[in-house]
């Protein structure tokens, strides 16, 4: 039955190249209807593909459907110096001045593209950032800011910064993501981690009581980045302990949710400090932009309440999403490696045969695993108690049970899978 349904409601997209014609994506138009914010995910990290067919769907969103704004799994903090970059500041060849993460991690041919976009089409975007500091693997990109603000507007709480980025820096240097930091926190004495947590949590409380003199000294847009950024300081803190636990056999349920919640809020925040009547196209991973809570078997039975989930109870139906799978038989797959500066290994991981009720079993059943296509998910099959007869899809290189036309609206597939080669772990 699914691989008929397939059959009859996907569409076949005709390239992945994104400078060419968008006219094939003229289906995702009604998908999307009116909503504010389009997030548009990946089943797996570092694949060619899916960042073609994520700008491509960009473009389509910012020339046909007047999105004014692409956000990203990316930091919040850091963001702001990129957007300049992206609106035309310095020369073509700072990318990585501006920004060694965008530079590194796979993001440097989709900037110098949004940097061309906005100088020549008549649609610009304002990028933003959603993240936390180096998705958890750092505090200074977020309190270095902070610091030279309050030199400004309250020189007598500079040494809560000052604590916290000593205590900080005594295991971060040389950490580049949340997955090498969190065993690095573990390597502290007990007293500097609560003195750590203590201290930021001081912060962020002197921030939102004397609110009204800070914005006297300086103005709101001004306090209500600092204070987003003490809040990103002190998410962070918290994902070291979540990771920590979780390693150690010990995590809370959903625990790893903190990164999750501050991720939806920054997509408030920005449509909150935008102008009226923005609208924001969200790139994160397909477990990011997931509207529902889901356990990964792969991680013991974690439970992740996403993204995704935070932004259907915000927004209602203003927020749509778009899944991106693949139907290759490998997939680039990242291996926990304590020894790696971004605390795990890229390889390519092999895969079995699509389970069966998944997306990918289906769109194989459908004889359209050749092909890029997008299927429009919100009609699809349920049985005679309600449930979506489609119920899996893979995740990186394991497969997720989940209601997937629950959890995304449309699904955007394609054939193959390649490693992005500018990605050196």
């Amino acid at each position: 039955m699914l691989s008929d349904w397939f059959r009859e409601h996907s569409s076949t997209l005709t390239t992945l190249d994104p400078q060419q014609p968008l006219d094939d994506l003229e289906v995702l138009r009604e998908i999307i209807g009116d909503a504010r914010v389009v997030a548009v995910g990946e089943g797996a990290h570092f694949v060619e593909e899916f960042s073609r067919a994520r700008q491509r769907v960009l473009r389509f969103l910012a020339e046909r459907c007047g999105f004014t704004v692409f956000a990203m799994e990316f930091g919040f903090r850091e963001a702001f110096p990129l957007d300049r970059w992206l609106q035309g500041e310095g020369g073509d060849g700072d990318l990585a001045k501006v920004s060694r993460a965008a530079a590194e991690w796979g993001a440097a041919d989709l900037m110098h593209w949004l940097r061309r976009h906005n100088r020549t089409s008549g649609h610009p975007l304002r990028f933003a950032g959603l993240d936390i500091p180096e998705a958890g693997g750092a505090l200074r990109p977020a309190l270095e800011p902070v610091a030279d603000y309050l030199r400004e507007v309250d020189p007598d709480a500079l040494p809560l910064v000052d604590t916290a980025l000593e205590v900080s820096d005594r295991f971060l240097k040389g950490c580049r993501s949340g997955a090498a930091a969190a065993p690095a926190w573990a390597g502290l004495e007990i007293a500097e981690q609560n003195e750590l947590t203590a201290t930021l949590a001081r912060l962020l409380l002197r921030l939102r009581a004397v609110e009204p003199l800070y914005v006297s000294r300086s103005n709101q847009s001004r306090f209500d980045i600092a204070r987003r950024r003490v809040e990103a300081a002190c998410h962070t803190d918290y994902m070291f302990r979540a990771g920590n636990a979780l390693l150690s056999g010990r995590g809370l349920a959903a625990d790893l949710s903190a990164r999750e919640i501050y991720l939806a809020e920054s997509v408030r925040w920005h449509l909150d400090h935008t102008e009226p009547g923005a609208r924001i196209v969200l790139a994160a991973h397909n477990n990011h932009i997931h509207k529902t809570s889901f356990s990964l078997e792969s991680g013991g039975g974690l439970t992740m309440l996403p993204m995704g989930q935070h932004l259907q109870r915000m927004l209602g139906q203003d927020y749509r999403t778009v899944a991106l799978v693949h139907t290759a038989s490998h997939v680039p797959e990242m291996y926990p490696d304590q020894s790696a500066a971004v605390g795990f290994t890229l390889a390519e991981a092999s895969l079995g045969p699509a389970e069966p009720g998944s997306v990918e079993a289906a769109l194989t059943d459908a004889g359209l695993a050749d092909r890029i296509t997008l299927t429009d998910l919100r009609h699809a099959p349920r049985d005679e108690q309600g449930a979506p007869l489609l119920n899996g899809i893979r995740f990186q290189s394991s497969h997720l049970s989940t209601p997937v036309p629950e959890a995304f609206d449309a699904v955007l597939a394609v054939p193959t899978v390649t490693r992005d080669r500018t990605v050196h772990f």
